[in-house]
């Protein structure tokens, strides 16, 4: 880990993220609560005078800030410094989904029935109340999250799951000024999304069926020699059971798969918590606190490096408590 770099009212710790918009430090304030990490995502600087990035990223904070669910990292702060803005989200010491369908894959191994039926629940969950959210004034926000892929899905170690990256995310507060610009990961995009037409709450339930489709067969749903092969698959949705490649997965949990992608929003479940709701029989038995027992379990022991980066990180922050 490098050394402690002042950044206005924050001591960057450590860069524990890198996209194509913006850059996620651990951090910790320098004066006033110092030794509490918080995760500061800023623009990066190449795009700090993107007017398109920066309206994106301020939308991000201005959904987030209204959104108070376990499932979803809030923002605690929006700022500026400099020429540059960010924002400061609570900081949750794990890994994403991608990261642990990347590592079974790798390794051999498909995640059982019950981790998949619960990460997945969880993801409906924290989508169905965004989804429902409503302004002060009691307006629907109309969020739609638009971007839910196994990156954007944070495994705690402490067993938790959220949601995170909400920087495309439709709302009441965007206008249409993205005309027909495809944004998010193509694989798991909805086919009315790819075909250009308005979308909903169900465009997010159609990304959660390819998200789980994905964690029950170890293998991505929609793949293609090029992005547009990959459209093209999107946009015709023929999908196999998730059984046809993982004979263990049960027939009645390929229904409830197969209805959350279909093609036609209107053939899907209406919202996210019905799909949550139909995923309860494959849940563990003990209820989600050994679920999130067990996962924390599981994270600690696929990802041991990790684990004790997290660790030292800790160590870290108290170390440069007080340093100005």
């Amino acid at each position: 880990m490098q050394d402690a770099i002042p950044y206005g009212k924050y001591l960057l710790l450590d860069r524990v993220a890198i996209g194509g918009m913006a850059e996620v430090w651990a951090a910790t304030l320098r004066e006033g609560a110092p030794g509490r990490l918080v995760a500061l995502k800023r623009i990066l600087p190449t795009l700090a005078e993107d007017r398109e990035f920066l309206t994106m990223f301020l939308d991000e904070a201005r959904i987030v800030v209204q959104l108070q669910h376990p499932g979803i990292v809030p923002v605690l702060e929006l700022g500026r410094q400099g020429e540059t803005y960010y924002m400061a989200l609570e900081y949750v010491p794990g890994v994403t989904l991608r990261a642990l369908l990347d590592r079974e894959r790798a390794a051999g191994r498909r995640l059982p029935v019950w981790l998949a039926a619960h990460v997945a629940w969880r993801v409906c969950d924290a989508l169905d109340y965004a989804h429902r959210r409503r302004d002060l004034g009691g307006a629907p926000l109309h969020v739609v999250h638009r971007d839910v892929s196994p990156a954007n899905v944070l495994l705690g170690f402490d067993g938790g799951v959220r949601v995170i990256d909400f920087g495309i995310a439709q709302a009441a507060i965007r206008t249409r000024r993205e005309g027909q610009v495809l944004r998010g990961k193509f694989g798991y995009m909805s086919p009315e999304l790819v075909r250009g037409l308005p979308v909903d709450r169900r465009a997010d339930v159609f990304a959660v069926g390819a998200v789980l489709h994905e964690m029950l067969t170890g293998v991505k749903l929609f793949t293609g020699e090029s992005e547009l092969a990959v459209l093209e698959r999107i946009r015709n949705a023929e999908v196999a059971p998730p059984s046809a490649t993982e004979p263990g997965v049960p027939r009645a949990l390929d229904a409830v798969v197969l209805r959350a992608l279909a093609r036609e929003p209107e053939a899907r479940w209406a919202w996210a918590s019905e799909l949550r709701d139909a995923l309860v029989p494959w849940l563990p038995a003990g209820g989600a606190g050994a679920a999130a027992r067990t996962l924390a379990e599981l994270l600690a022991e696929r990802f041991p490096g990790e684990l004790g980066a997290e660790r030292r990180r800790m160590e870290q922050v108290r170390g440069v408590v007080g340093v100005g």
